[in-house]
């Protein structure tokens, strides 16, 4: 960032925006601290001169930058008025979608501040918000359908979100409890050979529901929730033959359910419930032979009404930076070498003697 007394003329060609920071908020909710909100903005638009003087921003460059900057700043400042601060991550967001609004790649009139603004629930002091479209659009669809698949990979908040959700439901009184859920499979893992009681086994697996549910609710309420049936852990397995009224159901890990597990999953829906159900079909765990109820859903129920299916990809990834580049590290080289996960497709990751579905 160029802190100037006068800003640049623009050249033939090139266009110039100026924008005015209200006195009310502090230049540095807008620059960051040590300028590190506007180093994000000037990576962004290399070819652009944005230089600040007292709360007055400038930019100057081809015409569809700085109309993009001006865009940014204006975007920056809704989210500000809300209370809510921008990071580097929040602006690097905004610009990939005013970015893919405008190239024509979005489909939808969402701004960058209606996405980063939409609170879903605030517990123990943090606000739990979607971070980009696709999670926006997620989370909406959840408002408006009965059954919703958020399908994508690790990091891309498809179960918390869920969960957000859930517990939102549940303290509005939109439901009267709630159900978690996953199949018992684990990579490389089998619970019978795990020590201890039946669930002492499947504790350690369903313990990232729990945590999950200790960033949302108040830990000592847990346990007595737990105890009065109001909020459910279980096994997959522990499903079959109930029905689910007045409930908000989650299926997690859902790319490791059989296609039999998954219809008989989907038919305990009773009334006034709600089911979202989440996987990354790139991470399929089943044994030798079996095939995902996760994949082969998507062709039985596209189109039904009220089912709908959210997808996410690695841009929607809200972890580590890194991770984003190892999910497409990993597609990149799938779609190279025609395989899965590394393993050829039509092969299982264990004995190759064997074929895979």
């Amino acid at each position: 960032m160029t802190q100037t007394p006068t800003a640049p003329t623009p050249a033939q060609g090139q266009a110039r925006a100026q924008f005015t920071v209200p006195a009310q908020h502090p230049m540095v909710t807008v620059l960051g601290s040590g300028d590190s909100l506007l180093r994000v903005v000037e990576k962004a638009f290399p070819a652009a001169d944005i230089h600040v003087r007292g709360n007055e921003i400038s930019a100057v460059g081809d015409a569809a930058e700085v109309a993009l900057i001006q865009r940014l700043f204006d975007e920056m400042m809704l989210v500000l008025r809300t209370g809510q601060p921008m990071t580097e991550d929040a602006v690097e967001r905004s610009i990939a979608m005013l970015r893919a609004s405008d190239n024509g790649e979005g489909d939808g009139q969402e701004t960058p501040a209606e996405v980063l603004t939409q609170n879903i629930l605030s517990s123990r002091g943090r606000t739990i918000r979607p971070k980009t479209l696709n999670q926006k659009r997620y989370v909406d669809a959840i408002d408006k359908h009965t059954i919703v698949f958020g399908i994508g990979p690790a990091g891309t908040g498809k179960t918390y979100l869920a969960m957000a959700k859930a517990v939102q439901a549940l303290q509005s009184k939109q439901v009267n409890r709630i159900i978690l859920t996953r199949p018992a499979v684990e990579a490389g893992e089998r619970l019978g050979f795990l020590p201890g009681t039946l669930y002492e086994k499947i504790d350690p697996y369903l313990r990232p529901l729990y945590d999950a549910l200790h960033d949302m609710l108040d830990p000592d309420s847990i346990p007595r929730l737990m105890a009065a049936g109001t909020i459910e852990v279980a096994p997959l397995a522990y499903m079959r033959g109930r029905t689910l009224n007045d409930a908000f159901i989650i299926l997690d890990e859902a790319q490791n359910t059989s296609p039999e597990q998954m219809k008989m999953f989907l038919t305990r829906l009773g009334f006034d419930s709600k089911i979202v159900i989440t996987g990354d079909v790139t991470q399929v765990d089943l044994p030798d032979g079996t095939k995902s109820g996760l994949r082969q859903v998507q062709d039985i129920l596209d189109g039904v009404d009220d089912v709908h299916f959210s997808r996410l990809s690695s841009q929607d990834v809200v972890r580590h930076k890194l991770v984003g580049r190892i999910v497409d590290a990993y597609e990149k080289y799938d779609s190279t070498h025609g395989t899965q996960n590394g393993t050829h497709k039509g092969q299982s990751r264990g004995k190759s003697g064997h074929k895979g579905k």
